[in-house]
């Protein structure tokens, strides 16, 4: 490496640009803190005449991104390309083969093929982080690599999109439905026009793989991530929450338990009396217990131009002292092969909803089922009597089995005096 960091970008887009912005805005102070120049000297986007709001004069021009893996003035190469194959996938592991540093923001190619690339860049010697791809603006890759490293955790958990946190937050305030607060978002940004990755819980799975390998020193795991979304939660459900003191957010959770590693994202009541309940709108917020430090929680902007290229120009920073570690805190050869414990065999306590006939013996069914698959109720709640037509009941239950909690309600599904599919949410005590 020269005196001055050469660095290719591969992706124009919100975050591309952001990065561009910050190392040419404060081009001094973040030389003076790391100690050498930061110079772009590459790039690659699909339109080369788009207006991004940077200059890109003087810079080389790559139609194909992956050549910028063999660019003779490129030390750092930063892909923000996204997408878990093809061009960004192909990029960085020319660039690891080129004795090329990387920085990602791509969260599903690290969730995806994050162990193969890490243990290529730790073969080649260089650097591959990804702090940006969990949680934008917040360095909880860091404090788990680095200022947590003391410690042994064994529970991790968050607020890990901002879409989903907008989504439920605005149904709260407003009593409007899933699908109406869905299309603000989408109109204000915030949400894609397919909102899949986000409401359907798959960008929180990716990201909450990454942080469960850097927080337990384990494989990377996406595929054994449970992974359930928002779109089934209704204003109705958000009224009983606060009703029964707890909001409905959406977290990523991952612990070990019994030898094993359990990860999953779903919706969970949260206690209203808890800081994680009270993270709002687009914030994220990430909680770790650790053995010597006990619980550590962060929050900020978990999105978003300005966060997002905050972190890369970090990682890129990390680069240029020379910081080079392994990408999950581990050597990849140690990184653990734990079994995945199914999500049946999970303890906790649920709300449940259901939509009945208001008519004598329904609970008194009901109760049944619960009792004979031991289940233990805690509450219950009937909101009004219509003799004869629909009426809603929701039950809070002791903490249980989820494997018998799911056998409970498609024994209680399949009853006449039930005529809609029971709701189910899991509740997090914290």
């Amino acid at each position: 490496m020269t005196q001055t960091l050469n660095i290719a970008i591969a992706g124009l887009g919100t975050v591309g640009a952001g990065v561009l912005k910050i190392l040419n805005q404060h081009a001094d102070m973040l030389s003076a803190r790391c100690g050498r120049a930061l110079v772009v000297t590459s790039v690659s986007a699909r339109d080369r005449n788009k207006d991004r709001g940077v200059d890109l004069s003087g810079l080389d021009w790559f139609e194909d991104p992956v050549e910028l893996a063999t660019a003779a003035n490129v030390d750092v190469v930063v892909e923000v390309i996204g997408g878990s194959e093809g061009a960004a996938k192909d990029l960085v592991a020319a660039a690891i083969a080129e004795g090329k540093s990387v920085v990602t923001a791509n969260k599903a190619l690290i969730a995806h093929h994050g162990a193969d690339l890490g243990a290529a860049a730790e073969g080649a010697g260089v650097a591959l982080n990804f702090e940006a791809a969990v949680a934008g603006g917040i360095p909880v890759i860091k404090l788990l690599r680095e200022g947590l490293a003391a410690n042994a955790n064994d529970h991790v958990f968050g607020i890990l999109n901002g879409t989903c946190n907008y989504i439920l937050t605005e149904m709260e305030k407003t009593g409007r439905s899933f699908d109406e607060v869905l299309a603000d978002a989408q109109a204000l940004g915030y949400a894609e026009a397919d909102p899949t990755f986000d409401v359907d819980g798959i960008d929180t799975a990716h990201k909450l793989a990454i942080l469960a390998s850097v927080a337990f020193g384990a494989a990377v795991d996406f595929g054994s991530v449970y992974t359930d979304g928002i779109r089934e939660i209704s204003a109705e459900d958000i009224e009983f929450a606060a009703e029964l003191g707890y909001r409905i957010k959406l977290l990523g959770i991952a612990r070990l338990n019994d030898g094993g590693i359990e990860q999953r994202v779903h919706p969970c009541m949260v206690p209203l009396d808890t800081a994680i309940a009270h993270v709002d709108g687009v914030t994220n917020a990430v909680v770790i217990d650790g053995d010597r430090a006990g619980r550590t929680v962060i929050e900020g902007q978990g999105a978003g131009e300005g966060p997002t290229a905050s972190s890369v120009v970090a990682d890129i920073m990390d680069i240029a002292r020379g910081v080079v570690c392994p990408p999950f805190g581990h050597p990849s050869d140690q990184l653990r092969l734990l079994p995945t414990l199914e999500q049946d065999s999970h303890e906790g306590r649920y709300y449940i909803r259901l939509e009945v006939l208001d008519q004598p013996g329904v609970m008194a069914d009901i109760t049944a089922i619960l009792r004979d698959q031991e289940v233990s109720v805690a509450s219950f709640i009937q909101r009004g009597r219509a003799p004869g037509e629909q009426v809603s009941v929701v039950i809070l239950t002791h903490t249980t089995n989820e494997g018998r909690m799911n056998g409970s309600l498609g024994l209680i599904e399949s009853l006449d005096s039930v005529i809609e599919p029971p709701k189910m949410i899991r509740i997090k005590h914290l």
